[in-house]
């Protein structure tokens, strides 16, 4: 992301923001590559925020018709059905999007994620997937890791009025102010594979509900053979079943994974578009975050429940050295 400068077009366009984060945050944004997966609300929101801060250019990848539930949230969508013509999603927001900042280069890429190789991945420096199955965030995250440059990795789900965010940032450096000098920071990251295999019984006694919530969902799916959101009320049964195996297991109180809270995400499991601008913009903060280097990014997961209108930050991170307080980090935010 090193090299060219802006161009007088993009100065004049970006000049209010690069009064905010400054010339080489913005040439760094504008030389940036970013891949998206899934296009929900969440995802959406995202989009639309990092095309306006002026990227270099998105891909989209969600090969998907257009259905009633993906109008509820998605406002890329247009309203006029006699557009759709067969187009995927993907196409359709790729179309919207353009209108938002010509500068940018909006594409489409059609396909299975999962089946791309490393040359395919190689071709960004931010890759954001949401709608994903477990299997398929460990699999991505996993090429993304293999590449000999970083790229950065962020998972997105929102189901109703809760929202998740992971980050793989790998081996980071970045700067932060710090009293009147700046200081040079650096953070090591785990895979998501790494993240969610750290025992819970490990773990601090406060670590947000919705991350172990969030697992059993994940799992439930992954063991039902569901797609991320294929659930209803008749599987909360299963889903308590699986709660209490995964609790004996890693030696966790049930108490820590409501009943109310896995209703909620096994029933409710279309977004909430006030929800998805929330976690939509955290998301677009982070990215430009990790794509200029400055500021402190979140590692490396982060929690939004609009039931009590507070942002959670977790470091889910397996220590190097077995003491209990080496066991991540945790910080709230009132939104």
């Amino acid at each position: 992301m090193d090299g060219e400068e802006l161009t007088e077009q993009e100065t004049a366009l970006y000049d209010r923001q690069i009064r905010v984060w400054g010339v080489d945050a913005q040439r760094r944004l504008s030389k940036a590559h970013i891949l998206v997966s899934g296009m929900k609300g969440t995802v959406v929101e995202f989009c639309k925020n990092i095309v306006l801060a002026g990227v270099g250019s998105l891909t989209l990848v969600d090969d998907r018709l257009v259905t009633e539930e993906a109008l509820s949230a998605n406002f890329l969508i247009p309203a006029d059905e006699s557009v759709y013509d067969g187009k995927s999603i993907a196409e359709l927001c790729c179309d919207s999007l353009k209108d938002f900042n010509p500068m940018v280069r909006v594409s489409v890429e059609r396909g299975d994620l999962t089946s791309f190789g490393g040359d395919f991945y190689n071709k960004f420096d931010v890759v954001v997937v949401s709608c994903c199955s477990l299997a398929a965030k460990k699999l991505i995250n996993e090429k993304c890791r293999k590449l000999s440059k970083r790229v950065a990795f962020y998972t997105v789900d929102c189901r109703d009025s809760c929202g998740e965010i992971f980050v793989d940032l790998q081996n980071y450096a970045y700067s932060k102010k710090k009293l009147d000098e700046t200081v040079e920071c650096r953070l090591q990251y785990p895979s998501f594979e790494e993240a969610i295999a750290v025992p819970w019984r490990a773990l601090p006694r406060k670590v947000s509900k919705l991350y172990f919530a969030m697992r059993v969902i994940e799992r439930f799916e992954q063991v039902e053979g569901r797609n991320p959101g294929e659930t209803s009320i008749a599987d909360l049964p299963g889903v308590l079943k699986l709660r209490k195996e995964l609790c004996e297991a890693h030696s966790l109180n049930e108490s820590q994974i409501p009943d109310a809270l896995l209703e909620r995400l096994v029933t409710a499991t279309r977004e909430f578009p006030p929800v998805c601008a929330v976690i939509g913009g955290i998301l677009g903060q982070e990215v430009i975050k990790a794509i200029s280097c400055k500021g402190e990014p979140l590692k490396n997961f982060f929690f939004f429940d609009a039931m009590d209108g507070k942002g959670i930050i977790e470091d889910i991170t397996k220590p190097v050295h077995l003491k209990p307080s080496s066991f991540g980090e945790r910080g709230v935010i009132s939104l």
